[in-house]
Formats: C-alpha cells, sequence, structure tokens
C-alpha cells in the first residue's frame, strides 16, 4: 500500500512520522513544493518554534480554539500536549517551557524539522521537495496525484496537509483547497486571523514600541469580541497575543476605512471603576503639590498618559489639587475605558487561516473524508483554528498523528 501525503507542513511532517515508525509494510511519500521541510514550522514563534502549548487542561485548552473546539475535542483527547511534548523529547529534541508556551531548548525551530529529516532518511521516506502538485483525482480506489513538471504518481490513500493561505511567502497558497473541492469537499469562507491591526489615529505612532503586560481589551463591531492579555503598540497601530486573539474572534468582521472597529482598551483591569477612583482621590489627597503626571504614572506609562492629557486637552504637568474633579473622572475614564478606531487588518501579518474544508465531511475520529474514501485531511486546511501560543501547531501534531495512523488502519483511540 502506498500513502502520498501532500504538504510537508506540521500536519505532514507528523503524518509521515508515525506512518514510518509503526510496523507496516505501507510506502509513504511527502510531496513539498519547497526546497526544505516544514518552513513554515521553522519561522513559527520567531524563528524558535512555539511547539505546543503547555495547557493540558481540555476545558482551558478547548476555549482556545474559536473555531472547531468541539470537532477537535476527541483528537485532543487523543493527542493531548503533554503527549506532543513526550513525542518531542523521546524523538531527541529537548523542550523548555516558558509560560504556557513550549520552545526547544535550542531556541531554534530548524532542530525539529532536521529531527524529521533524520527520521526519514532512517526509516525511507521517500520525500519530493521542489515538487508542485497541480491536480488530484480519484480513480477507482486510488487517487492519481499529477504533477507541475507533467509527472503523476498514484497512491492508495491520499492525506493532504498543505496549509491554509497564511505565510503565503512559505508556499501555504491555497492549493488544498481546491485539490479538497475537485475530490467533493465544500469549502467554509475563509478569512485572515491572529492578524495586527492598524489604526486611524494621527497620534499612533508617539506609542510605537509601547508594551501592555495586562489589558482588557473590547472589540466592537456589528458583533463584540473581548480577552484580556498583553499587546502593543505599533508605529501604525496594535499587535501581540491579545490583540491576535480578538482578532481572531473577530475573523470575519469587515474592517476598513467605511467599516471600522472600536477597541476599547481597560489598562487597569484589577480595579473596577470605582476601585480605581478611590485609590487615585486618596492618593491626590495624600499629594495634593504633585503634578497630574506624577499621580497617573503608577497606572500606565508616561508616552500613553501623554496621548491621553492631550486628546483630553489637559495639562499633564498641572498641580493635581488645581485640576477639576471633572477632569480628574474623564483621566480615569480613559485609564478603563479608552478608545481606538482600528480600520485595516495588517496586509501580509495574518500567522493563520481561518475557515476550510467544512468539518461536517471529515470523521473526527479518523480525519478520513466522509465523501472521498481514502483521503484524510490534516492542520490548518481543516475549518479549526487557535489562538497564539502554540495552539494551531498542536492542531497539526495532533490531525496529523490521527491522518497517519488512520490511513494505515491503525488509529489507535485511548478513549474508545
Amino acid at each position: 500500500m502506498e500513502i502520498l501525503i501532500v504538504g510537508a507542513g506540521a500536519a505532514g511532517l507528523m503524518a509521515a512520522a508515525y506512518i514510518a515508525e509503526s510496523d507496516t509494510e505501507a510506502e509513504v511519500c511527502i510531496v513539498e513544493k519547497n526546497a526544505v521541510l516544514g518552513r513554515k514550522v521553522i519561522i513559527s514563534g520567531g524563528g524558535r518554534c512555539n511547539v505546543t502549548t503547555a495547557d493540558n487542561e481540555m476545558p482551558s485548552l478547548m476555549s482556545s480554539y474559536p473555531r472547531g473546539s468541539r470537532w477537535l475535542r476527541f483528537c485532543m483527547h487523543e493527542v493531548t500536549p503533554s503527549d506532543v511534548y513526550e513525542w518531542f523529547e523521546n524523538h531527541g529534541i529537548p523542550l523548555k517551557t516558558e509560560g504556557k508556551k513550549i520552545f526547544p531548548q535550542s531556541n531554534k525551530g530548524t532542530d525539529i524539522t532536521e529531527m524529521f529529516q533524520r527520521l526519514f532518511e532512517d526509516k525511507n521516506v521517500d520525500v519530493l521537495l521542489k515538487t508542485s502538485v497541480v491536480k488530484v483525482e480519484k480513480e477507482g480506489d486510488a487517487f492519481k496525484v499529477s504533477f507541475e513538471d507533467g509527472e503523476s504518481r498514484y497512491c492508495d490513500k491520499l492525506i493532504l496537509t498543505t496549509g491554509g493561505h497564511a505565510y503565503r511567502h512559505t508556499g501555504s497558497t491555497g492549493d488544498g483547497y481546491a485539490f479538497a473541492q475537485s475530490l467533493g469537499h465544500s469549502i467554509k469562507p475563509l478569512a485572515a486571523t491572529l492578524t495586527s491591526f492598524s489604526a486611524s489615529e494621527p497620534w499612533i505612532s508617539d506609542l510605537a514600541g509601547v508594551s501592555i503586560e495586562n489589558a482588557k481589551l473590547r472589540l466592537v463591531g456589528r458583533e463584540k469580541s473581548e480577552f484580556s492579555g498583553p499587546f502593543l503598540f505599533t508605529h501604525k497601530g496594535v499587535s501581540g497575543p491579545g490583540i491576535f486573539a480578538l482578532s481572531s474572534l473577530s475573523a470575519f468582521e469587515e474592517c476598513t476605512d467605511e467599516h471600522p472597529l472600536k477597541l476599547f482598551i481597560d489598562f487597569v483591569p484589577s480595579m473596577d471603576y470605582q476601585a480605581l477612583s478611590e485609590k487615585i482621590f486618596k492618593k491626590i489627597e495624600q499629594n495634593p503639590k504633585q503634578s497630574l503626571l506624577r499621580i497617573l504614572k503608577d497606572f500606565l506609562p508616561k508616552s500613553i498618559l501623554t496621548v491621553i492629557f492631550r486628546n483630553l486637552s489637559l495639562d499633564g504637568s498641572k498641580i493635581v489639587s488645581e485640576v477639576a474633579k471633572k477632569d480628574l473622572n474623564r483621566c480615569i475614564e480613559a485609564l478603563k475605558n479608552f478608545e481606538m478606531t482600528l480600520n485595516e487588518r495588517t496586509p501580509g501579518s495574518e500567522i493563520v487561516t481561518a475557515g476550510g474544508v467544512d468539518l461536517k465531511e471529515v470523521d473526527q475520529k479518523t480525519m478520513e473524508s466522509k465523501i472521498c474514501p481514502g483521503l484524510f485531511f490534516g492542520g490548518e486546511l481543516l475549518d479549526v483554528d487557535g489562538f497564539t501560543g502554540g495552539y494551531n501547531l498542536q492542531i497539526a501534531w495532533a490531525t496529523g498523528r490521527l491522518a497517519g495512523l488512520s490511513a494505515l488502519g491503525a488509529a489507535t483511540q485511548k478513549n474508545a
């Protein structure tokens, strides 16, 4: 039996590895248009490869998947983040945990792909690099896979792990959607997710590089989305984990000059409005000769306070006892409800694609097509996606593993 995998991203690499390491005589071939394996894996996590998440509590883990969480539940029970951690360490990749993120101890994403390369060489996996697939067809019980150079190859089982269309420079150009459709599948609407935003405020460049460790972020458009986490200001807008999460929750919301989104920032989420007011007025009572800027500097960096004062037409150097109470209340409101106008998802900044192959058409326990027997899927090509922090690579490893073993007819089910 020959199993052919199209796409050597994380899901494809894991599918090929599990097949190769199984006690089987099946031949496995993995086809990749790039000159190297796992190009997107290498650059993830800023080149360090955020292998997976340390979030192993199932309710918390599944809450980090805005689309497909229910469908993914079986898969994540079968291949947990702890399972992924153990698998990589057993394959010679020492890992480390930073918060909820897991990286190779070497901080080198290339260590991951080089491990797969050695495994494939040891197990005689047929690896075709710099090879573009242009067409897939079902012929009887077999599949015909046609290449750009005019050659073709037949296989008994076909696994599509081509990725989405984010990071297009890595080869993720959305080819897999066309392949899936040609074999009878429908594709849910696609959108960029885990993106930065551009803002229309003229002062935004004044805050470039300023980061906030934790804020409550609320995005308002046709719908409302909320997330608490770190973020930073850029030369053109806002970015960082908290913003990426909001972009994921609002992936299908239009964000343009004609239809902007409103971002409201609570810079002091640890206190409600009343508690913050009481703290600030008590500080004023104890330090009546200090400047307004000095009183508020414990809550925000000077650069953001300067913008707030400018927007409110206030003098931050003014003695606080001389500042009208209504103006102090306006400052407190700005700390708790700072408003920005977002007018664009920063072009090219997307990390993941939302949408993809309709999950109703794929068996969640095997990753096999319900429409085309012998066809399997894995990774970002499916209509599933997660927040930043290793959650999307966890999808890839887990679905790739199930697709590989299911293609062999050897899927092990812990909870069957």
